[in-house]
């Protein structure tokens, strides 16, 4: 065997290659892909939300694309270097605190908000047909140059409208004292002549040659020289509530439009906070387990109406609901749609305590019972 080997060395080299190379292409080739899925590595957190390195790469890439197109002459290295990658990733993290803060607050963007922003826009403006409709055919392929579709463009314009409101609503509360307002203009308007004559000590140093005594002498007779009254400068501003109020009458005009510029943001969803125990059974088990199950719910349905205070007692023994039988079944608060039909049902319709029997997860056939 070993003589083979010897004998044949190039021939084994060659076997050895395609079998081990191919291998570390398929490994690393995974790994990679596995990386570039995840889109690399972690470079900042907004929110809780993650920007990864391929997030930061396309927001620089498409801020180079930007420039270009602005400035045809500028040279492309300018924008490759460092400090312009840093300040992409410093603008898109701007963008993602805005982003939140929309989302927090609910500042939305309305349709016909939409519409008016795409109206007024120079561009395509400049696509419409004689008879005023949008020409959607050259609208697409304006968008497709920029590698995008209507709906991401406009979904890109309804989030920066969203944006504009964080900030319009941070700038519109600012405002500036009288005397600030007189000092910045003043630095404008004001001029002042000036002349200099300059005493180098060094000149006079040499003439002079005071003893201990005369300089201890004349510090006794100029000590106001060397204090300074005490003074404080204050500025401070009043707001009264109460006599604002008195200046601001609105007309039922105005209350009606605000409130349908704002009825989505007034409107808060429905919500119900409930507490259950649930006896679940698969699809396919037999006609007895479900009996048991339901025997199971029943049997705690009758020990529950007797002491109801022990329902968070009996969840965290008997819930199947992994989910909520540690916290004595406790769901916190939900919406209409998170629940499945039945058990929604019951929760918007009742008051008190109630049990859950699911043959099967997301059955229709689970039952409520209230008690």
């Amino acid at each position: 065997m070993f003589d083979f080997v010897r004998k044949h060395s190039k021939i084994m080299m060659g076997l050895m290659f395609l079998l081990i190379i191919p291998a570390f292409v398929v490994v690393g080739g995974r790994e990679g892909f596995r990386r570039y899925n995840e889109g690399g590595d972690t470079v900042a957190k907004v929110a809780g939300h993650d920007i990864k390195q391929a997030d930061w790469d396309a927001a620089h890439q498409r801020e180079v694309q930007r420039m270009m197109a602005s400035r045809p002459n500028l040279d492309p290295k300018l924008l490759d270097t460092a400090d312009a990658r840093y300040a992409t990733l410093e603008s898109l993290v701007q963008e993602r605190v805005l982003a939140a803060a929309a989302e927090k607050f609910r500042l939305v963007t309305s349709d016909s908000r939409l519409a008016r922003s795409l109206q007024d826009d120079s561009t395509i403006a400049s696509l419409r047909k004689p008879d005023g409709s949008l020409d959607m055919e050259r609208y697409r392929q304006l968008l497709s140059a920029q590698g995008m579709t209507p709906e991401m463009f406009e979904s890109r314009v309804r989030t920066d409208l969203s944006q504009r409101q964080v900030v319009n609503g941070v700038a519109g509360t600012a405002f500036a004292s009288g005397v600030e307002a007189d000092v910045s203009l003043n630095a404008f308007f004001e001029k002042r002549e000036v002349q200099v004559s300059l005493f180098k000590t060094a000149d006079f140093a040499s003439k002079v040659s005071p003893s201990d005594a005369e300089l201890d002498a004349w510090y006794k007779d100029h000590v106001s020289l060397f204090q300074a009254p005490e003074q404080a400068q204050v500025e401070y501003l009043v707001l009264d509530l109460d006599a604002v109020k008195k200046g601001i009458v609105p007309n039922e005009q105005d209350l009606q439009t605000y409130y349908k510029q704002n009825a989505e943001r007034l409107a808060g969803k429905e919500e119900r906070r409930a507490s259950h125990i649930l006896i679940n059974a698969p699809k396919d088990a037999s006609a007895d387990d479900r009996k048991k199950a339901h025997a199971k719910a029943e049997e705690l349905l009758a020990l529950l109406k007797k002491s109801p205070a022990s329902f968070a007692d009996v969840a965290k023994k008997n819930s199947q609901d992994t989910g909520s039988a540690a916290k004595g079944g406790d769901l916190d608060y939900f919406a209409r749609g998170a629940m499945v039909k039945p058990f929604e049902d019951a929760a918007f319709a009742l008051k008190g305590l109630w049990l859950s029997h699911h043959p099967a997860d997301g059955c229709p056939s689970s039952q409520t019972t209230q008690f």
